[in-house]
């Protein structure tokens, strides 16, 4: 009986996950969501909506398009997650490494509060900009669908969604992602 329930949940995933790739061509590959040619944004990429004001940490208004004509890593996580605590040193490095280069990482924490966020922020040295995403579901739409944390997102220069990937991603990948936006 076990194993049915088990076939059937795989089943029904892996039909989910059919539905999302059918419907969001932009999304699905390696290992979770598609990466366009590392190389380059495909020229049909969607156009990313940086038409949002967030908070960040100390409560002052950022917008998302005073960073546009940089290649973005827009990051969706949370402090509770696993994955996302394996991927801050990376992000970390990224930000030092290719800032002046004109890379952003911008971390939007999706339910967490700014009393939990400041210390965590502190505590993982986080050298990037950090934004409240707690009951904006107005951009989690705008990025999503959210089914896993965290989301990572690459977007170019010029504005368009290049990557995005569902979960952990190699460091490797991602570096070489940017490197080729940059």
């Amino acid at each position: 009986m076990r194993t049915r329930w088990t076939l059937a949940m795989l089943a029904a995933g892996a039909l989910a996950w059919t539905v999302i790739a059918a419907e969001m061509p932009w999304l699905v590959a390696d290992g979770a969501i598609f990466q366009h040619d590392a190389a380059s944004c495909a020229a049909d990429a969607k156009a990313a909506d940086l038409d949002f004001m967030l908070k960040d940490i100390e409560d002052q208004d950022v917008s998302l398009a005073n960073y546009k004509g940089q290649v973005i890593l827009l990051d969706f996580w949370a402090t509770w997650c696993a994955p996302c605590k394996i991927e801050i040193p990376w992000f970390n490095e990224f930000q030092e490494k290719y800032g002046e280069q004109g890379f952003q990482v911008i971390g939007v924490s999706v339910d967490d509060t700014v009393d939990r966020l400041r210390p965590y922020a502190a505590q993982m040295k986080m050298n990037y900009v950090i934004l409240q995403g707690l009951n904006r579901d107005d951009i989690l739409d705008a990025y999503g669908p959210m089914i896993g944390l965290p989301v990572t997102t690459l977007i170019s220069r010029e504005g368009q969604i290049c990557s995005t990937h569902v979960g952990l991603v190699s460091k490797e990948s991602l570096e070489e992602q940017i490197k080729a936006l940059l």
